[in-house]
């Protein structure tokens, strides 16, 4: 079982960049016009400092069919840097109208005003539909992250990029390309997973 590095989520942003640009441009480029109604397969809970980092993680999802819901990407005039009602409710819809919840786990997400919040939300609204993904310098270093990040599914690397998943009990998300993607939501004993390599 392996994780992500930060070097693998990075050259597949630097990819997607090309010269000259930075991630935060490339992604606010990326916005693309959808409407109110929209569905999203997955909701990206990030830090805002690890642009470069949610443009690989990004890249990589989409490279499966999946449609990636990114704040400040899809919502530009909202105010990450604050906490506001209005912030909060725009995001509240987005969770909504988004099938699962991908908890992207880096150094700077304990800094994060808004991953707690809306990890906790998206849990209560669509029990089930949050997974964790880890983000390591290394594919075989362990991850514990925060304590409450143990209640959930952790995503692999392997997990991430199976081709072919088989319909199981639990919940699998059809992207627009009718591939399935297992984004590994079964049920765990209370205190969730624990990963240790």
């Amino acid at each position: 079982m392996a994780f992500f590095t930060k070097a693998e989520v990075r050259k597949a942003a630097q990819q997607a960049i090309g010269a000259n640009r930075s991630a935060r441009d490339v992604l606010s480029d990326a916005r693309k016009t959808y409407k109110e109604k929209d569905r999203f397969d997955i909701f990206l809970s990030h830090s805002f400092a690890d642009a470069e980092l949610v443009l690989g993680v990004k890249v990589l999802l989409e490279a499966q069919g999946l449609r990636v819901y990114v704040d400040w990407v899809d919502d530009k005039a909202l105010e990450r840097d604050q906490v506001t009602e209005k912030t909060a409710d725009v995001l509240r819809k987005r969770m909504r109208q988004s099938e699962s919840l991908l908890y992207l786990a880096s150094d700077n997400a304990s800094k994060s005003k808004w991953m707690p919040w809306e990890l906790g939300y998206f849990d209560g609204f669509k029990n089930g539909g949050v997974s964790i993904l880890p983000v390591l310098e290394k594919s075989d270093s362990p991850f514990e992250g925060q304590e409450y990040l143990g209640l959930y599914p952790i995503i692999t690397k392997e997990k991430l990029t199976q081709s072919n998943v088989k319909q199981t009990s639990t919940r699998v998300i059809r992207p627009r390309s009718g591939t399935p993607f297992d984004p590994g939501f079964p049920t765990f004993p209370l205190g969730g997973p624990r990963i240790y390599l």
